[in-house]
């Protein structure tokens, strides 16, 4: 069950919403606000999982709570402008309704919003079993079920705000994890950060071009503070010149 709160500064878009909210049992209707202010104030009160958000309201917008809260809930975003997706979704927004909502698409919306929250509280026991040091996998939680993740199988690791994606020769795995547990965990040897979002392992690097480094099929980028040391660990100690 999540426990949501509208917030729009216009009572029939709050009604509206609220009466859509009803009609969906996995959801919970926590509150209405006419404005983020009252919002903050709820959400020091109550446990709130969603949030359907208007964009333009007095006193403070939706966008600008978003830039200023610190861990806000799950947010959907609910407008008549399209013009704020981009910058929505740059804040890490679920979902993008543009009024008038229909009850299909604010349906499609909520059960984005429950599958999320299904994968994080299945996997809330996130610690990852640290390998001894001659282990050559772990095991990870993903959705109901614990995987065995094979050291050398793994290409490279993706950082996706609170989990992760392993990618592998045969598949992908996604677990609530932070990139920086993992990186606590791998032999540093074998496994080098290249961005702030992208752990790779040294042996299955192909190449290296610009800012890029391919990996099979993938292209991996390679941030500018990470570059040095890329190109010091992995090319320059097997770099054969004239």
């Amino acid at each position: 069950m999540l426990n949501c709160l509208i917030v729009d500064d216009e009572p029939l878009a709050r009604e509206g919403i609220s009466n859509y909210v009803r009609e969906i049992d996995f959801l919970t209707l926590k509150g209405t606000c006419e404005n983020p202010v009252e919002l903050m104030k709820v959400l020091g009160e109550h446990r709130v999982d969603l949030i359907f958000l208007d964009v333009q309201m007095p006193k403070m917008n939706g966008i600008d709570f978003l830039k200023i809260v610190q861990n806000p809930p799950m947010v959907i975003l609910t407008t008549a402008y399209p013009s704020y997706a981009l910058e929505g979704f740059q804040l890490n927004v679920l979902d993008y309704l543009l009024k008038p909502i229909t009850f299909d698409r604010f349906f499609k919306a909520a059960n984005k919003a429950n599958d999320y929250h299904r994968l994080v509280t299945r996997s809330s026991d996130h610690e990852i079993q640290k390998p001894a040091s001659d282990a050559d996998y772990f095991f990870i939680k993903s959705g109901s079920k614990y995987e065995k993740i094979h050291l050398d199988d793994i290409l490279y690791i993706q950082g996706m705000q609170n989990y992760v994606v392993i990618y592998t020769r045969k598949s992908k795995y996604m677990t609530l994890l932070y990139l920086k547990n993992l990186e606590e965990n791998l032999d540093s040897k074998s496994f080098i950060r290249v961005h702030k979002s992208y752990i790779v392992s040294v042996s299955k690097i192909e190449g290296i071009e610009g800012n890029e480094l391919f990996i099979q099929s993938h292209r991996v980028p390679i941030s500018r503070n990470y570059r040095e040391q890329v190109i010091q660990q992995v090319v320059n100690k097997k770099l054969w010149i004239k």
